[in-house]
């Protein structure tokens, strides 16, 4: 479980900011969200899911940094009352839903900096899958840095070295005599380079990107996200707790994840498949076959770096002429029905949910992507952003807001 992976790390004063207040929307302002969150999922070209530890709370793995999470209740002296292995955790409705939007052609790619590898398990192919921070199912070799998926969560953390001989040869690759160790990264580690060179492509291609369960504390993963909106796109976060980008958000949900989805699934009209073990690449016997192998094809990196040089190279372009698939439309006539839709929708959540604005606020930094740096945290609680989405923030941004909304995606 995620204490005892948490046991396994150096020993790192600065976790971050912990046990932050939660907030939750009204349940017709939720309504209203999730439904304006599924059109925009809908009329999307290019979307990027970012995943946190507040995706896997339902499949019994506790956070880090929530109310009741990890860390909060280390700095109290306490533990996570949940008690389920990495081993005994199954997929929530969260992974299998995004497995679904990505073989529904709906979303394009997953940034994930959890390590439970429930996304792996729920059937997710690799070329799909950023996983920052490494993967309790899956080990590397030290010589040609092929991954493979275990059958069983590994119990050491720190790229340590597991005792076994790389399997390159055993599914039809060249000889290799290198070792195993696993993926877990510690504080001082630097991301996968072919990891968060995907990660950074995609979030820059985007013109949506949709932050699931994760305050974004941690750097440089918790910046990806302001990529897509350097380059026109819009930005949707799902937490409970404020996060550091509130500010630069297009849309704030403040609901459990899983209750977003099915709604934004249900809107979408796309059903929720359930876990089938069967599907599950770490419950296959045969650790030798080919699909075991977890490494990211070099051709997927090839490929999206011609999509960036296209996209995102010449210019720094506005969403309406963004995407390089878009076809040309009328421009006033979109504008025009987005913001007397747009406006519909405001008013609907101004009579529903009276909020008052949290005035805080918090600065942000746009730290540039390096892949050479190792995953860090924000040092102050005033990189927290303490705002919601409510009726106040859209009136007093209301040009901004409508602005963003109408241009096209």
């Amino acid at each position: 479980m995620s204490s005892s992976y948490a046991d396994g790390l150096s020993p790192y004063e600065n976790k971050g900011v912990l046990g932050l207040e939660e907030r939750y929307d009204s349940v017709e302002t939720l309504r209203l969200k999730c439904g304006l969150l599924a059109e925009w999922i809908q009329g999307a070209r290019h979307v990027v899911v970012h995943t946190g530890a507040g995706i896997s709370t339902a499949a019994g793995i506790p956070d880090f940094r929530g109310t009741n999470g990890v860390w909060t209740l280390e700095q109290k002296g306490l533990k996570p009352t949940m008690s389920i292995s990495f081993d005994e955790a199954i997929p929530t409705k969260t992974h299998m839903a995004l497995k679904k939007l990505i073989e529904a052609k709906k979303v394009k790619f997953i940034i994930s900096q959890n390590i439970d590898g429930l996304h792996l398990r729920s059937g997710i192919q690799r070329q799909h899958l950023a996983e920052l921070h490494g993967n309790m199912f899956t080990e590397q070799c030290d010589k040609c840095g092929r991954q493979f998926i275990r059958n069983f969560a590994t119990k050491s953390v720190g790229k340590k070295s597991l005792d076994t001989v790389c399997r390159s040869e055993q599914i039809g690759g060249r000889p290799c005599r290198g070792r195993m160790h696993d993926t877990i990264l510690d504080w001082e580690h630097n991301l996968p380079d072919n990891d968060l060179s995907l990660s950074d492509l995609h979030s820059s291609v985007a013109d949506l990107s949709i932050c699931l369960g994760t305050t974004l504390q941690i750097i440089p993963s918790g910046n990806l996200p302001l990529y897509t909106k350097k380059y026109g796109g819009r930005l949707v976060i799902c937490n409970l707790q404020p996060t550091k980008h509130d500010k630069k958000a297009d849309l704030i949900v403040n609901g459990n994840v899983d209750e977003i989805i099915v709604a934004v699934m249900k809107k979408l009209g796309v059903e929720i498949p359930e876990y089938e073990s069967s599907m599950d690449p770490t419950r296959n016997s045969d650790t030798t076959a080919k699909e075991m192998d977890w490494t990211i094809p070099m051709s997927r990196i090839k490929e999206m770096n011609v999509l960036y040089k296209k996209v995102c190279k010449p210019m720094r372009r506005k969403r309406k002429t963004f995407m390089y698939e878009r076809e040309r439309t009328d421009t006033k006539r979109e504008t025009k029905a987005r913001k007397q839709a747009f406006g519909a929708v405001k008013q609907e959540i101004k009579t529903e949910d009276n909020i008052s604005t949290s005035s805080e606020m918090c600065k942000t930094e746009e730290d540039h992507l390096v892949a050479s740096n190792p995953a860090k945290i924000e040092e102050s609680a005033e990189d927290i952003e303490m705002c919601r989405f409510t009726v106040e923030d859209t009136t007093t941004t209301g040009r901004d807001t409508d602005t963003k909304l109408s241009e096209t995606v």
